[in-house]
């Protein structure tokens, strides 16, 4: 970035001893580094920031323009003479499988089927008590 090299690093401290002091010269040495150590985290921040937000607009774009494609999708089957009526009947249930389902789940079936495995059950226990 500066393309600073080792003998212009020399050239600054041995310029920042003369001037400073050897007392005060490792004091304002951590104050900067303190100070370019703040820049840079607060440049990765922004540039973080600002990598996100691009992130966020690539990705929200397309979905929205999915949210619009949605939209105009449905005004475009409303405008269909006939769709609306014709799901909400396929979406009623038939009264005559309504019946065959209450049939299935009668409880005095299930008991009378219950009390005939039991019966099996209990006849192949017997048979094998006997051998």
């Amino acid at each position: 970035m500066f393309d600073v090299g080792f003998a212009e690093l020399f050239l600054l401290s041995l310029i920042g001893l003369l001037v400073l002091g050897p007392e005060r010269l490792p004091r304002v040495a951590r104050t900067i580094g303190g100070f370019v150590r703040k820049a840079r985290a607060s440049w990765t921040s922004l540039r973080r920031t600002i990598e996100m937000e691009l992130a966020e607009a690539d990705i929200s774009e397309p979905i929205k323009k999915a949210k619009q494609e949605f939209k105009q999708i449905g005004k475009d089957l409303t405008d269909i003479p006939g769709f609306a009526t014709e799901s909400v009947q396929s979406i009623k249930p038939d009264p005559s499988s309504e019946a065959a389902t209450d049939q299935e789940t009668d409880p005095s079936s299930e008991a009378a089927t219950d009390q005939e495995t039991d019966a099996k059950t209990d006849s192949g226990n017997s048979k094998d008590d006997n051998a």
